[in-house]
């Protein structure tokens, strides 16, 4: 385990764990000299370099100095030594909008307020030429004033990842919330794909679950995207889950 003052220079003190992945861990920080808390995400260069995440990070990296917008969590700083990358980031403070969805839907001010900010983030960032490629719940986040940040720009991509054809050929994001182009791999528009997310979101903020609740994602997968929304519904089971 990371242990306080283990970040290059000295400049944060480690705190608790908020979450690890394969090759990566979250803490919250806090700067000694400034009082001031932050985020930081240890990723562990070895780990990165056997799953081939190197060039992954190096993206997301380039993705976030491009971004600065009130509802798009801020990245302050990249350090590193031999060992680990330190992602300085911006300590939101409220938690993910997924613990409150969990809960059922919401009152329809309070899905048009979030929904509102989503929308202003991401239509920032595509002017930007970034899409996100992995919007859902639990990578929106709320601050201690009820405001919405969007976070973790692992899987997003540039303008300049577009093939020939001007369009993104990896298959990346959560599926209950990837548009289907994107699912089918035959090339997608990544504004367009963030758009279809979004309304997914939209739909689960208003009603309390997914639209498209299959048994099983290879079933979901296979259903007919000209299907009639009629036989469409017939599908459809009574999972909640986001």
């Amino acid at each position: 385990m990371e242990q306080k003052g283990n970040v290059p220079m000295q400049r944060y003190e480690l705190g608790r764990l908020f979450g690890q992945g394969t090759f990566a861990k979250v803490y919250h920080a806090r700067n000694p000299i400034t009082g001031m808390s932050v985020a930081i995400k240890v990723i562990d260069k070895e780990k990165a370099l056997k799953v081939g995440m190197i060039d992954q990070i190096k993206r997301e990296i380039s993705v976030m100095r491009l971004i600065s917008h009130p509802h798009v969590v801020e990245l302050y700083e990249v350090m590193a030594n031999k060992t680990k990358i330190y992602f300085v980031m911006e300590y939101v403070k409220g938690g993910e909008l997924f613990a409150i969805l969990s809960k059922g839907k919401l009152k329809q001010d309070d899905a048009r307020r979030y929904f509102q900010q989503l929308i202003s983030a991401v239509d920032y960032c595509h002017s930007r030429g970034v899409c996100h490629c992995d919007l859902k719940p639990k990578n929106l986040l709320l601050d201690e004033n009820g405001y919405l940040k969007v976070s973790d720009f692992g899987l997003s991509a540039l303008a300049e990842s577009k093939h020939q054809d001007g369009l993104l050929h990896t298959t990346c994001g959560t599926p209950a919330y990837v548009a289907p182009e994107v699912i089918n791999r035959k090339g997608y528009d990544g504004t367009k794909a963030d758009i279809w997310s979004c309304g997914v979101i939209l739909y689960v903020l208003l009603i309390g679950f997914l639209p498209f609740r299959y048994s099983n994602l290879m079933e979901m997968c296979k259903e007919p995207w000209d299907t009639p929304p009629q036989k469409l519904a017939q599908g459809m089971g009574v999972s909640k889950t986001l």
